[in-house]
């Protein structure tokens, strides 16, 4: 196989293993028998969580450049619209939780719940907001710092995201779970050394 071969298929092998991580996950949660006595807005929130966690494999890596994307700027734009997605996911997320249990969800969101997973996943969440606030301002802080403050409030994300779901233990595969927020912070790791050493598209 010539070297182009070989970068295609590594490529083509990665972006395999990231859908499997994926899918897998969804898959199984989809089928758990926790939510056979659920109302549906429980159900809708517990989905659009899962499938954040699983976005957050793969928007680290496209920030940085995934292996096999033709062109950078059409990467970045994905970034920005996953990030977008990514917004709209928690936001059902949590208007789910509130329709089911309104204290709880209250107490969560203003750090007055005394179960661990709650601050973690609060705390990641505006950490999202903040990340996608400050978008407008990249100019007038300067790139350089700017990319400062965002590669920070997102690090805080992948790792909140990822405590608050480990934590809980709800529909998705102990297993599956462990490996995608395993998952999860590789491709953050990846990200944030590739942006120290200055390796960005």
């Amino acid at each position: 196989m010539t070297p182009k071969q070989v970068a295609h298929w590594k490529a083509r092998s990665l972006w395999a293993v990231l859908l499997v991580l994926m899918v897998v996950p969804m898959t199984i949660a989809a089928q758990s028998p926790l939510l056979a006595y659920r109302d549906a807005p429980y159900i809708l929130s517990g989905i659009a969580g899962i499938a954040a966690l699983c976005l957050l494999l793969v928007q680290p890596l496209l920030a940085v450049g995934l292996p096999g994307w033709p062109r950078a700027s059409s990467a970045r734009r994905l970034h920005r619209a996953i990030g977008a997605i990514l917004l709209v996911a928690i936001l059902v997320h949590v208007a789910g939780l509130y329709v089911t249990s309104p204290p709880d969800t209250i107490d969560a969101l203003t750090l007055a719940s005394p179960t661990p997973f709650s601050i973690y996943g609060v705390t990641a969440m505006w950490a999202l907001i903040a990340a996608a606030a400050i978008l407008p301002a990249r100019r007038r802080f300067g790139v350089r710092r700017w990319r400062r403050v965002h590669l920070a409030l997102a690090l805080w994300v992948a790792v909140g995201t990822v405590a608050h779901a480990m934590l809980i233990e709800g529909t998705m595969g102990t297993i599956s779970k462990a490996v995608l927020c395993v998952a999860v912070l590789a491709s953050m790791a990846t990200a944030v050394i590739r942006c120290r050493r200055g390796q960005r598209p």
